[in-house]
Order: structure tokens, then C-alpha cells, then sequence
């Protein structure tokens, strides 16, 4: 099956956009183009040209924004994570001059219904899982050597499974005989070995997100990215992050309070206030998506956005 068939719906596009402020001639990053939507809304914005940097690790991403955006002198992919932002800004004399940065965080539909990518338990297919296919361990390949303990651990801090025990166990012993190669072989692994199930829940959901988000190191990324947008956006860019699980909805929370408060000092200290001060501020409150879109595409419905600017 070709992997740029099925269609992603970009969650909060317009709420996303605003919030994102876009100037004329400014310079802007979408961290996760994917199939291209939030690309494409913020270059039809009706401002003068904007420079828009596209990242994503999916091969299929840059072929769609080859195929969306021909000969489009305004777009620059990069095939890569958005952790790699300080990097390309540096190599390209960007420090500093990033005007907005968009990251709408986890995997996309495109990625989910394609079977042969290997991130959906309700279709079979090669357990991959990564975003990248050029470069890494696949699913598979760290479920055959890693040891119980490190799969515990990965399935329950990155899928808050309490059964997560129970479910190394039975993918280390179970390899044995049975290695694991396909999506279908791991769901029904996991589901023998929960002993109790979530009411509309398969119960290898947390299993599969846990998986998925080590072998893609999404976490690691988020934060690397984070602390390193502080030092390459310019004084009053926007950072718009779209979170879809507590995880990732926690780490951007407690990274932009953080740095809107700023360094918490002992009392006393004779400091001035602009050296205690946060480098952003925090713009509105926590966005999520309407009833009307969460008809139209249920996956949004657990989208959370948070949106801050660069004072400093």
C-alpha cells in the first residue's frame, strides 16, 4: 500500500494559526508537518511572504510537501525531529530570528491506518513503529533484545500501564519459542496478559502508545526542543504546542510555567526584577477542540493547546 494514501485532518488549524500571530515576512517552523495542513493554512495566510520551515522524520511527510508545495521558494523541509531546531537555525543563520514555532505533537492518521507502519493494534502489520524507517531500532527489533525490567519500565512510565509487569513478562518469555514480528502477534500478547480490561478500550492501547513513543524517542525530543527554542526564536515569537496524551501535556505545561515565572531565588536576595523575571509569558488559556470538529474527527478530541511568547 502506497504510504501517502489516507487523509490527516490538522487538529485546532485555526485557533493554531492565530495563535501563532504570523507577520509579514516573518520566519515561522511547523516542528510536525505531516500530511502539510498547518503548513498550508499558515502560508495562505494573507501577509506578505512568509519563510516556513517544515520538519518531520517521515519520509512520506517530505514527499507530500514535494507533491503539495512544487518549486514553493518560501517552504524548507527537513527530514529530521524537531529537536534538531537549534541546529538548522544555527547552519542557517537563524538564531534568533524564528518568528513562530508550531509542534503538534504524536503520531498521524496517515501513520495510524496504514497497516505496514506497524502503530495500530486493530489492523496487522510488521511491528515497525517508527516514524523514521531509515534509521533506528523498529518495534520489533528492541522487543527482541531488550530485558524485562527496561520493557517494564518503557511501558509503564511512557504508557501508565499498571499491568506493565505483567506484560514484559509475557513478551520476554513469549519470545522464546514465538519471537514478535507482527502488530496482531503483540495485541493479542498483551490482551491474554492484562487481567482486566477498560470498558471501549483495547487493552493494548498504552501498550502500543509506550512502544511507540520510546522507539521514536518522542519525549526526549519534546524536551530537547523545548529548552532549545528559548535560545532561537526572536523576542515576541510565538511557541504553539498541540499535546494529545498527559505526557506530553505535562512536560509542555510545566516547561512553560517554568519559564514564565522564572528562577525562584531565596528571599532577600538583592536582584532586580529584570533578573528574576521568565523569558515567556503565557498567552490565553489552555485550548481544546469544539464540539463540531470532535464530530468531524473524533481523534481530536483529547487535543490540548498551549501557546506562549518569547520575552527575552
Amino acid at each position: 500500500m502506497n504510504d501517502d494514501l489516507g487523509e490527516h485532518c490538522p487538529v485546532l488549524l485555526e485557533e493554531a494559526v492565530n495563535a501563532l500571530a504570523i507577520k509579514p515576512g516573518g520566519v515561522y517552523v511547523d516542528g510536525t508537518f505531516g500530511r502539510g495542513g498547518h503548513s498550508r493554512a499558515i502560508l495562505d495566510q494573507p501577509v506578505a511572504a512568509v519563510r516556513l520551515i517544515g520538519f518531520d522524520k517521515d519520509e512520506a511527510a517530505l514527499n507530500a510537501a514535494q507533491r503539495q508545495f512544487p518549486n514553493d521558494p518560501r517552504l524548507h523541509m527537513v527530514h529530521g525531529s524537531f529537536a534538531r531546531l537549534a541546529e538548522v537555525a544555527r547552519e542557517w543563520g537563524l538564531v534568533r530570528h524564528i518568528n513562530g514555532l508550531l509542534l503538534d505533537l504524536g503520531v498521524s492518521s496517515p501513520q495510524i491506518d496504514l497497516p505496514e507502519r506497524g502503530f495500530s493494534f486493530q489492523n496487522d502489520g510488521p511491528l515497525d513503529m517508527r516514524m523514521d524507517r531509515s534509521t533506528g531500532e523498529s518495534a520489533a527489533d528492541w522487543l527482541a533484545h531488550a530485558g524485562e525490567d527496561e520493557i517494564a519500565r518503557v511501558i509503564r512510565e511512557y504508557g501508565e500501564e499498571r499491568f506493565a509487569r505483567r506484560i514484559a513478562r509475557a513478551i520476554v518469555h513469549g519470545r522464546v519459542s514465538r519471537p514478535l514480528h507482527r502488530t496482531a502477534e503483540l495485541a493479542a500478547l498483551v490482551a491474554a496478559a492484562v487481567p482486566r480490561h477498560e470498558p471501549h478500550k483495547h487493552p493494548a492501547t498504552r501498550t502500543f502508545q509506550a512502544i511507540r513513543i520510546h522507539v521514536n524517542s518522542e519525549l526526549d525530543d519534546l524536551r530537547r526542543c523545548l529548552d532549545d527554542a528559548l535560545d532561537v526564536l526572536a523576542v515576541g515569537a510565538r511557541l504553539v504546542v498541540i499535546s494529545f496524551h498527559s505526557l506530553e501535556d505535562r512536560i509542555v505545561k510545566h516547561f512553560l510555567r517554568d519559564q514564565a515565572r522564572g528562577p525562584r531565588l531565596p528571599k532577600g536576595l538583592p536582584v532586580q526584577h529584570e533578573e528574576v523575571r521568565g523569558r515567556l509569558r503565557l498567552i490565553g488559556k489552555v485550548v481544546r477542540p469544539g464540539e463540531a470538529e470532535v464530530a468531524v474527527n473524533p481523534r481530536a478530541r483529547s487535543a490540548v493547546m498551549r501557546v506562549a511568547e518569547v520575552l527575552v
